[in-house]
């Protein structure tokens, strides 16, 4: 039976349109770092990198290659931690120039060393691209956290992150740093702006 995030995870990744309180696991990811504005040719290079990996994975047994402890399942979006760099801060509007990021594609816990190093292997004959070397793969645990679900375009974001920051203020919380995650649900490439989908996320802690 395949697995479907969709389905048996929706706690992480369909929040409602208003914040709530969450507590994220430990996660695996294959991981790229940036900075620059995401609407750029080199980001879209890193996302079609990660889900080289992500499908590599994900289609082994038609390699040939059963990892321990596989079963059938739907890759994961896309994820992104998103920063600002100090001239960023300083600015009194966002220059998307001045973004950093760490994309990623969440991996099942089935997914080790071995196999992380085979998919790389497989990659790199089908799909070889010189950013396969930076790509990182690494464990992230938000802990606690405050989500809502954002409908709409991206820039358009930041109506969402008042009401969130609302919320966290008024319930005795306070951010553990500026940067945040969004989880992207729409497909960008083949949805209108006003109907895509972006989970967005704060890690919190309590007020002492």
């Amino acid at each position: 039976m395949k697995y479907e995030w969709k389905k048996h995870e929706k706690s992480l990744y369909f929040p409602k349109q208003i914040p709530e309180v969450i507590t994220i696991p430990k996660q695996t990811f294959f991981m790229l770092k940036g900075k620059g504005n995401p609407n750029s040719d080199s980001f879209a290079e890193k996302i079609g990198v990660l889900y080289s990996l992500a499908y590599a994975v994900r289609m082994m047994p038609k390699q040939g290659c059963i990892p321990e402890g596989y079963f059938e399942y739907t890759v994961y979006p896309l994820e992104g931690l998103w920063d600002l760099t100090e001239k960023g801060k300083q600015s009194g509007t966002l220059n998307k120039d001045e973004l950093l990021y760490t994309i990623m594609i969440r991996q099942p816990d089935f997914v080790t060393t071995g196999v992380v190093n085979k998919a790389f292997e497989i990659v790199r004959k089908k799909k070889p691209h010189p950013l396969l070397d930076d790509v990182i793969f690494g464990t992230m645990e938000d802990g606690l956290s405050v989500q809502m679900l954002h409908l709409g375009s991206y820039d358009d974001e930041p109506k969402s992150f008042k009401i969130m920051n609302d919320f966290i203020a008024n319930n005795n919380l306070v951010k553990n740093s500026l940067i945040h995650r969004e989880i992207y649900l729409s497909d960008a490439r083949k949805t209108q702006p006003d109907k895509l989908k972006t989970v967005l996320r704060y890690m919190v802690k309590p007020v002492l």
